[in-house]
């Protein structure tokens, strides 16, 4: 489908879907980004739905503001793929084991490592990134927020780590029978703690006293609170694209030694933000684009968009819109809260919803279960202005937090 405009907007909120589906408090969220004196474009994902003070599933372009609720509190959340040289038929019956040396190697929920994980022994992440800015990355973590600088130790450990909630890390077959490798993860609780350090200032300053709701709070341009959100926000959006390499680089060795007969080969990978800021120019205008639960789709721009942990995933490119700013969604999309899932699903139900599936049947991810999510494959089709379909893959082994 097309976009469709909401009547009775300041500002045209474009929506890639039916504006009914959308829940009434993520409606009145929208209604009230749109409000905002700096914004100057709003575009709604398919996978739309409520969050703290935005929507997930929005694409907010602002003109001398960013509102850090538009960003999410895990800054720089996003995916990576890569197909490997492996077929169907190289996987064993029997993939229990896969999935315990993933979950050994590569911390999941709290877990973190003992030591903190050199990337330049990490395969496939000295070319990501070279001694040189690793160090340089490090080296300006000294002038980030100083309500966070305790955490170095914790935030270097965490590197390379799942973390819990919907992230993921997944062996998939597209439909030709090759092998991906695919993750969710972000910036970890460093993320969470810079991004919820940084609302409370912007709640409080004088700019922010008579907008309708102080969840939205922005920094304007040439402020001091905006140069310090920027700087933090960056070097979280830095950290969250190092902690997915670091784990990419450690999912690809075990494969390497699971299947070393196979003498694997990994395609590049690919890799997309999709709670993040970019300075981006539409319209003659320099604008601030946010995209929280969306990801960049610009013309030839690779992206991922999961499914829930039971159905299936796709490897997309952008077709360049400008009418979304060059985006598409993030995902599924929840159609329950996570305390709605529980309440409303089993485990019984969880089981027979990921059947085929190597993954935790417990639950502690019953909030997980693909019954709490949108349909990918609608969501795909409401968005086919936005990206073309590169591949569709199905999980064969998923790991949770």
């Amino acid at each position: 489908m097309s976009y469709v405009e909401v009547p009775g907007a300041q500002i045209p909120i474009r929506m890639w879907t039916d504006p009914s589906s959308v829940e009434q408090q993520a409606m009145q969220q929208l209604r009230n980004v749109s409000t905002l004196p700096w914004i100057r474009g709003l575009a709604v994902m398919p996978d739309v739905h409520f969050g703290k003070g935005a929507t997930v599933g929005s694409v907010i372009a602002m003109e001398g503001a960013v509102c850090p609720a538009a960003v999410g509190v895990d800054i720089g959340c996003g995916m990576s793929a890569v197909r490997t040289s492996l077929t169907a038929e190289d996987l064993p019956g029997d993939l229990s084991r896969l999935r315990t040396r993933i979950e050994r190697v590569i911390p999941v929920g709290r877990g973190m490592h003992a030591d903190p994980v050199d990337p330049r022994r990490v395969f496939g992440f000295s070319a990501a990134a070279g001694s040189g800015r690793w160090d340089d990355f490090w080296s300006r973590f000294d002038g980030v927020a100083d309500a966070v600088k305790f955490r170095r130790e914790r935030a270097a450990q965490q590197l390379g780590t799942l973390g819990g909630g919907n992230h993921f890390i997944e062996v998939c077959l597209d439909e030709t029978g090759a092998v991906w490798l695919m993750l969710h993860s972000g910036s970890r609780n460093i993320g969470k703690e810079l991004a919820e350090h940084h609302m409370g200032i912007a709640r409080d300053l004088p700019h922010n006293q008579g907008i309708v709701d102080r969840d939205l709070a922005v920094f304007v341009a040439g402020t001091p609170q905006m140069e310090a959100y920027r700087n933090d926000l960056y070097w979280a959006q830095e950290y969250a694209q190092h902690n997915r390499a670091i784990m990419m680089g450690l999912f690809q060795e075990i494969i390497r030694r699971e299947f070393r007969k196979a003498k694997v080969a990994f395609d590049p990978v690919i890799s997309c933000h999709h709670n993040y800021v970019a300075e981006e120019r539409y319209e003659g205008m320099d604008l601030l684009v946010t995209r929280k639960g969306a990801i960049r789709a610009g013309s030839g721009d690779h992206g991922i968009i999961p499914g829930s942990m039971g159905t299936g995933s796709y490897i997309v490119r952008g077709l360049g819109n400008e009418k979304s700013f060059n985006s598409a969604s993030h995902g599924a999309g929840r159609r329950m809260s996570r305390n709605q899932a529980k309440r409303h699903f089993s485990v019984e139900d969880l089981a027979e919803q990921t059947r085929g599936v190597e993954c935790r049947k417990d639950a502690g991810v019953v909030d997980e279960i693909p019954g709490a999510y949108k349909r990918i494959e609608q969501v795909i089709d409401q968005q086919r202005d936005l990206v073309e379909v590169v591949a569709k893959l199905k999980q064969v082994i998923c790991v949770k937090g």
